[in-house]
């Protein structure tokens, strides 16, 4: 008996280091959002939850479209406020937005001024091309609740946002970006704002899910990690 008390606690020990184990958060995380939402909100929001729970991992996919999440087996989407299905669950994890219409001082002062949207006719603008149909976004503008959608030409046409940014730095011509991408070039001279009081506020980003979905705890703790709070 006396050579099996040794071998009770070991197994006693193992057993509750699996059952600690079994209780750790663990598992895949997939999410979609444009490469804006991923560097501004949920990366920096992220980053002390995989530090301190190194068996959650999470899978973040760049897209412009309007995907369907559950045919494409993600377990959440990032949209503004006002994109969010009816029935999805959504919770809100960054402030209010607004978009902005830049270029850069070398530009401008090849062009006219520019004081409403329907002065953008004859300006080279540079186009965001959505993955769903194929099309092209539209600029949104609002003022005095006066709603205008600008379809814009140009010369040049990118999928993501960090390239249309860059073209406007190098001085191709007129984009519309999340003013958060470009407030640091504004501020050094880099870029120049036009058209701002028709640039209102809009809802932020928010996670969305199937009302449906069965929450594990890793997902539990992304949404907790990602939500807003004032």
């Amino acid at each position: 008996m006396q050579t099996l008390g040794p071998r009770f606690e070991e197994i006693e020990g193992e057993l509750a280091a699996l059952g600690e184990l079994r209780d750790k958060p663990a598992g895949t995380v997939r999410i979609t959002a444009t490469e804006y939402a991923a560097d501004a909100i949920l990366l920096p929001k992220l980053s002390r939850l995989l530090r301190d729970y190194p068996d959650i991992k999470v899978e973040i996919t760049v897209d412009y479209g309007l995907t369907d999440i559950v045919t494409q087996r993600y377990d959440a989407g990032v949209r503004s406020g006002e994109q969010v299905g009816k029935d999805m669950i959504a919770v809100r994890i960054g402030p209010d937005m607004r978009m902005a219409v830049v270029g850069a001082p070398a530009y401008f002062r090849k062009q006219p001024e520019l004081k409403r949207p329907q002065d953008l006719i004859g300006h080279n603008c540079i186009n965001l091309r959505l993955p769903t149909h194929g099309g092209l976004y539209a600029w949104e503008f609002e003022k005095a609740g006066r709603e205008l959608k600008a379809r814009v030409d140009g010369q040049l046409t990118f999928n993501t946002t960090a390239q249309m940014l860059n073209a406007a730095l190098s001085g191709f011509g007129l984009t519309c970006v999340p003013e958060g991408l470009v407030q640091p070039h504004i501020a050094k001279g880099r870029l120049k704002r036009v058209l701002e009081d028709w640039c209102p506020p809009f809802s932020g980003y928010h996670l969305w899910y199937p009302s449906r979905r069965q929450s594990s705890a890793a997902f539990a703790l992304v949404v907790k990690a990602l939500r807003f709070r004032n």
